[in-house]
């Protein structure tokens, strides 16, 4: 077992981790939650419940396979779901996973009323928990696996400053398209995004114009939303701070209706396919990407040694407060970094998608510009 241990730490140390604490000190985290031991020798079982494949394409082009393979190379039998959306189903395939007797129980909520339910069920059953991207807020998991995500607004509110810089924009109306209100990381995001424009707002060279969450990340919403935006600032929108690619291009699609694309700059988030080629077309400023690969081997390493009855104290070393509970939940932290044209290729290049994916016939020659192979 020890030997397992070792392996399972080494597999976290290769991905490359940057662990980062939110509110606290390293020491106050490396409690963790007690290794999960399976029964009479039986095959370890993880339960994984993803939220959905709407609000971003990387639950079903991502998580999903990567996380798949991480528990296939380590014998853990894994169940892996989505909820589609659905809070209802979300409460049914836990249930069913609780009762198949899984060791370990990962979910990305919904919102943190029914994933708390869900966390407070597992806990009952002595099932080992992890939130995986989204912190439960007051759900008491032993584990939280996610980005630094303060730090992805910081990296948004800079991305839109730096592309209305050059254009030459030194003042600008700025509109605030959010991610859901009962999604936690979509408030750090915000928090971090009006961080880094504050000294800008403050000076009154850039004023917020509009500013809306959008339910359930909802793209079809997001697009009506800004349009109620655009149309009620007679147009005058210099800049759009979306929260992620499928909002941003909620936003594009009605600058092309205005035949203002590429001239109002838009942020995102997740580095998606079409995030990617907005930003080849000149259509979108930048986005930011979060290696999900990273994120899912750090979260499928800790379930995997708790379902193994393995030591999980050196895999999770950095703390997040839960302002709800006020209590820190140990944590891995991962950097993420900002994409624009001139490093799309890197995300290539990391593998998270491929060339083919991305450079359409008509982006050839944008993507041949941004030295993409």
């Amino acid at each position: 077992m020890r030997r397992s241990m070792i392996l399972v730490s080494a597999a976290v140390m290769a991905t490359g981790l940057t662990l980062a604490g939110c509110s606290s000190s390293d020491s106050s985290s490396g409690g963790g939650a007690t290794a999960v031991a399976t029964k009479g020798g039986t095959t370890p079982k993880v339960g994984v419940i993803l939220p959905d494949t709407k609000s971003s394409a990387r639950w079903a082009t991502a998580d999903l396979k990567y996380l798949t393979a991480a528990f296939k190379a380590a014998g853990v039998d894994a169940d892996i779901q989505n909820a589609q959306g659905d809070k209802t189903q979300f409460q049914t395939i836990a249930d069913q996973m609780i009762t198949s007797g899984v060791n370990v129980l990962m979910i990305v909520n919904l919102d943190s009323g029914s994933g708390k339910a869900v966390l407070e069920k597992a806990k009952a059953q002595g099932i080992a928990t992890i939130d995986y991207d989204r912190l439960t807020l007051g759900g008491g998991a032993d584990f939280y696996v996610s980005f630094n995500n303060v730090k992805v607004g910081e990296l948004q509110g800079e991305g839109l400053q730096k592309c209305l810089t050059a254009d030459n924009k030194t003042k600008a109306n700025i509109a605030f398209l959010n991610g859901s209100p009962t999604d936690n990381n979509a408030t750090l995001f915000k928090q971090g995004a009006v961080k880094a424009l504050k000294a800008k707002t403050d000076s009154g060279d850039y004023k917020v114009v509009a500013d809306q969450a959008v339910p359930d990340w909802d793209n079809q919403q997001a697009g009506t939303i800004f349009e109620q935006m655009y149309t009620d600032n007679g147009g005058k929108i210099d800049g759009v701070l979306a929260a992620n690619d499928g909002l941003g291009n909620a936003a594009i699609a009605i600058l092309k209706k205005n035949k203002v694309n590429g001239t109002v700059p838009v942020t995102g988030q997740d580095a998606t396919d079409q995030g990617l080629q907005n930003i080849l077309a000149g259509d979108q400023c930048m986005t930011v990407y979060k290696a999900v690969k990273k994120e899912a081997d750090a979260a499928s390493a800790l379930a995997i040694a708790l379902a193994k009855g393995q030591d999980t104290k050196s895999l999770a070393t950095a703390a997040t407060m839960d302002t709800t509970t006020k209590k820190d939940v140990p944590s891995v932290l991962l950097d993420p970094e900002a994409i624009y044209f001139d490093n799309v290729k890197d995300v290539i290049a990391d593998g998270y998608t491929t060339k083919a994916n991305v450079c359409t016939a008509a982006l050839e020659a944008a993507c041949a510009k941004a030295g993409i192979k």
